[in-house]
């Protein structure tokens, strides 16, 4: 080991590009547990004898070329499978939370809130999901320099994220206005001025206690010595369904019985949080990353709330009929599952693909024509990584299907009907994700875009429309059979 780090120091000392190859000697046993050491912000997670040379200087480049440490499919497992599920039934508590108050008054009266549903739900994808992928590369590959350099990098992308919810939620409020007035071909202004402060505030409120607990957790799992890939946008997916929704169901209530005897308080609140968005702007100005993206980073969130009211609509129009009646329940259970493991993939492969080359520049392995099948049948990390949440998402899904009914307290269970249909939609959901998203990452990584900034809010937003689509064709089929 000693001969090998000589080595490997003279190289980098006498000026060689770091892209060439080590000579070919014996690496040493990267066996050891990822916890059998203390770390501290400012060491990569994904740590061995030759990335310490090159991160201690702050350039990434260096390290491009480089063999990621093996990560065993138990260890892959263990790590995905408590967040997963923990996600999981935060999905299952949002779709019983929907199912509850899409009897109250807000929803009754004011019926476009449906179509305002997925986009709000969508930006834990939009963001949250983003944030946990682009903080989780930055400790991975030791982009934290140091305990300064951390906290401009935290506040910054958390200052970003606030403008991102405030604008968002207003533009995803005047799309869903847009749409409930083309489909009611009527258009009340009061109904628009709750829509746009219910969504603000709840986007604004939930976006910045999920992006507290994000920073926490990806920190956390840092010292612990858990790859937080594997952990983060799980954990972001299972508080970002039911906060999201717990809050917009009780401002929008709330907003909606203060809108008669008070008609100007909607607008003001709405006004209120809007006049914020500079002091946000300036905060984001502490790091350069996220300065960047404050330019760069609206064409995917901005497109994916656009998709997701989409979504909304088949929701909408779902809720009106007797025939579709479950899809209200289990729509934020399978988009949910879907936009998990989705997310858990593209963070991985982005991380793989800063590790092993330069923006603009594919590895050997990914070039060539595309094959549908490639994302399943490869050995390397991202292709195993492919199979274990593929293979989880049937078993995730009979979990839940047991849990809701199990929560209610339905007399009859599930029928194998509705569990084969359900599960065929949910399936095929996750398969063409998964395909989809080793194509979307290493297109946007060779155009010059880093994947952890734009793919994830495409893909939760395919998610979103995906799994209900798939859901209301499965209700509808059963129908047909039943």
């Amino acid at each position: 080991v000693d001969h090998h780090l000589k080595l490997t120091s003279a190289h980098l000392s006498s000026g060689e590009n770091g892209h060439q190859c080590m000579p070919e000697t014996r690496r040493p046993d990267r066996t050891s547990s990822f916890s059998s050491k203390e770390f501290s912000e400012s060491d990569p997670l994904f740590h061995n004898e030759f990335y310490g040379t090159a991160l201690a200087s702050g350039t990434i480049s260096e390290i491009h070329g480089q063999e990621m440490p093996s990560e065993s499919v138990r260890a892959l497992v263990i790590q995905i499978l408590f967040p997963f599920l923990l996600a999981g039934f935060g999905t299952v508590l949002a779709g019983m939370l929907l199912d509850v108050v899409q009897h109250w008054d807000v929803f009754r009266n004011v019926t476009e809130i449906f179509i305002l549903v997925p986009p709000l739900l969508g930006l834990k994808g939009n963001l949250e999901m983003t944030l946990a992928s682009r903080l989780s590369t930055a400790v991975n590959v030791g982009r934290i320099n140091s305990s300064s350099e951390k906290w401009k990098l935290i506040i910054g992308n958390l200052a970003l994220k606030q403008v991102q919810a405030t604008v968002l939620g207003f533009l995803a409020a005047l799309v869903t206005s847009a749409l409930g007035w083309i489909l009611e071909e009527e258009l009340i202004v009061n109904h628009v001025a709750l829509l746009c402060c219910c969504s603000v505030v709840t986007a604004f409120t939930a976006s910045l206690l999920q992006g507290i607990v994000m920073v926490g957790v990806i920190v956390g799992s840092k010292k612990v010595g858990v790859n937080p890939d594997n952990i983060a946008t799980p954990i972001a997916a299972s508080l970002g369904d039911i906060i999201t929704l717990g809050l917009l169901a009780v401002i929008s209530q709330v907003f909606f019985y203060c809108m008669e005897p008070y008609p100007y308080i909607t607008y003001l609140v709405c006004v209120v949080f809007l006049c914020l968005t500079p002091m946000w702007v300036i905060l984001s100005f502490r790091h350069p990353e996220s300065q960047k993206l404050l330019f760069s980073s609206w064409e995917p969130v901005i497109t994916a709330v656009v998709i997701s009211s989409l979504g909304g609509l088949i929701l909408d129009r779902a809720i009106t009929d007797p025939k579709l009646e479950g899809v209200v329940l289990y729509s934020p259970v399978i988009n949910g599952v879907g936009g998990n493991l989705v997310s858990i993939q593209a963070s991985r492969i982005a991380t793989y693909l800063h590790f092993h080359c330069p923006l603009g520049e594919l590895p050997d392995d990914a070039k060539g024509c595309y094959c549908p099948c490639r994302s399943f049948c490869t050995t390397g990390p991202n292709g195993r990584s492919a199979q274990v949440l593929l293979t989880l998402a049937i078993p995730g899904h009979l979990v839940f299907i047991y849990t809701i009914y199990l929560i209610q307290g339905n007399p009859d269970p599930p029928t194998a009907v509705f569990i084969f249909f359900y599960l065929a939609a949910a399936f095929t959901q996750v398969f063409l994700l998964l395909g989809i998203v080793d194509v979307m990452v290493h297109c946007l990584w060779k155009c010059g875009r880093d994947p952890d900034s734009f793919s994830i809010p495409y893909l939760t937003a395919l998610g979103d429309l995906l799994g209900t689509g798939f859901l209301t064709l499965c209700f509808l089929l059963m129908s047909l059979v039943t």
